[in-house]
């Protein structure tokens, strides 16, 4: 399962609110609400987050290993 808690911490350090990403940058409000739920997000809207943050992957998303 892919988590998105990282995404938080690295808005704050950024010092970008998830206003800021809707309003400046575009990033709909719907795809905030499925990261918050750690859904399925595309690898595009990922890319876009790195690159408005200016980070890499790892420092907005985590493989988090689930029991079956």
């Amino acid at each position: 399962m892919i988590v998105y808690d990282k995404l938080w911490a690295t808005l704050k350090e950024k010092n970008i609110s998830q206003y800021k990403l809707i309003k400046t940058y575009h990033i709909s409000n719907g795809q905030l609400d499925r990261l918050r739920k750690n859904e399925n997000v595309s690898t595009h809207t990922l890319d876009t987050l790195c690159t408005i943050l200016d980070c890499k992957l790892e420092d907005i998303a985590a493989f988090k290993k689930t029991d079956v």
